[in-house]
């Protein structure tokens, strides 16, 4: 039986739910659920709560039992294959199935391989009719744009990196002395935090550290958890009364090498120090960003924000790195300045980063400008 209009409609209301959990179920995908009676009524509905708490079809079900709604029969619309294994908390398939569930249709297959499509595969040993939307389907695009960092995470082994710039008409972070406050205006800025609050991780380099002397906490939005900070420092640098040493967040610093006297001191001061091999053997040490980037999704990262110089941004770009560019263009001309990301010279325009617009807004009087690497967010 195909998805009908009315399956497309719960499906878009459990793809709002899920939109709730953006800022909270961090490391796990952001979920929706909605049941829904064999005579269309609404029986419950949820999303993936904080790390070790419910998640979407148990908060649904709680949602029904609340309001004392028997979903015996029901019909669950979900924006991810229910789990079938035993995490942090029980299986979502055995709770359906326990409730008397009958039909489930579902936006995407979990690609935890712990699941796999062994959600499904239990709910339809058990007589309950599983639907499945084509990943091409707009709703499922949409269900994999919000959980791009966690897919990535599974498939990829590396979280998603997402570059955040902000920059003047003609492309300049800062002016040539390094002054850029406030070259975008307070929406933007406010804007900004939001995303910092969706990503797993805010990562920067060791001279925006010493030159600018940042929180890169979240501030101008509410968030139920802060992001971690990743500092790459790789001859260990950090000041140690840096504004980045706060109580409410974890900091992991990433040096080359090992054997660096200041370690001690740094995680003295509540950070995480992460010694790698040097990339550079023979030069200026030089963390290895490719070695960062599969150390973090071993530590659960599933999206990856930065804001840095133009020194790290041009690295991340040279190193195949960056996956999506979020991109802040205020309604200025700058002349001569910084630029978003320092690499090259490039010998050939077929060596440049090729992107594709995902969306353009408007954000107070700057504009945001969303651009994904081509064909890199097809797992």
């Amino acid at each position: 039986m195909p998805v009908s209009p009315l399956d497309r409609s719960l499906l878009a209301q459990a793809l709002n739910q899920a939109q709730q959990a953006l800022y909270l179920s961090d490391p796990n995908p952001r979920v929706g659920c909605v049941l829904v009676g064999a005579d269309g009524t609404l029986l419950g509905q949820g999303h993936t709560q904080q790390v070790g708490g419910a998640h979407a079809e148990v908060m649904a079900l709680r949602d029904a039992a609340a309001a004392q709604r028997s979903v015996q029969g029901a019909c669950a619309y979900v924006t991810l294959e229910p789990c079938s294994h035993h995490g942090r908390t029980g299986p979502c398939c055995d709770a359906l199935l326990a409730a008397g569930v009958r039909r489930v249709v579902a936006t995407l297959a979990d690609p935890n391989p712990l699941v796999a499509g062994q959600g499904f595969a239990r709910l339809r040993q058990a007589g309950v009719e599983v639907l499945l939307l084509p990943p091409e389907d707009p709703l499922a695009r949409q269900s994999h744009r919000i959980n791009i960092g966690f897919f990535s995470r599974m498939v990829r082994q590396t979280p998603w990196l997402r570059m955040k710039v902000a920059a003047s008409l003609d492309g300049k972070t800062a002016l040539p002395n390094g002054q850029s406050q406030w070259i975008t205006g307070a929406a933007a800025r406010s804007d900004g935090h939001a995303w910092r609050a969706r990503a797993s991780a805010v990562l920067t380099g060791i001279g925006t550290v010493l030159a600018d002397r940042p929180q890169l906490d979240v501030r101008h939005v509410e968030t139920p958890r802060q992001p971690h900070l990743v500092l790459l420092d790789s001859r260990l640098q950090t000041p140690l009364d840096s504004p980045i040493f706060l109580p409410a967040r974890q900091l992991i610093i990433y040096c080359a090498g090992t054997d660096h006297p200041r370690q001690a001191a740094l995680e003295a001061q509540g950070a995480q120090v992460i010694c790698l091999p040097d990339s550079r053997a023979g030069a200026a040490p030089r963390v290895d960003l490719h070695a960062v980037l599969r150390d973090l999704a071993r530590r659960d990262i599933n999206e990856v924000h930065v804001e840095a110089g133009q020194t790290l941004n041009g690295a991340l770009v040279q190193a195949g790195l960056v996956d999506e560019v979020l991109l802040y263009l205020a309604p200025k001309l700058l002349g001569q300045g910084r630029d978003m990301a320092a690499w090259g010279p490039l010998q050939s325009l077929n060596e440049a980063l090729d992107l594709e617009f995902n969306a353009l807004e408007m954000v107070g009087a700057d504009l945001r400008i969303q651009a994904t690497v081509r064909g890199r967010d097809t797992f």
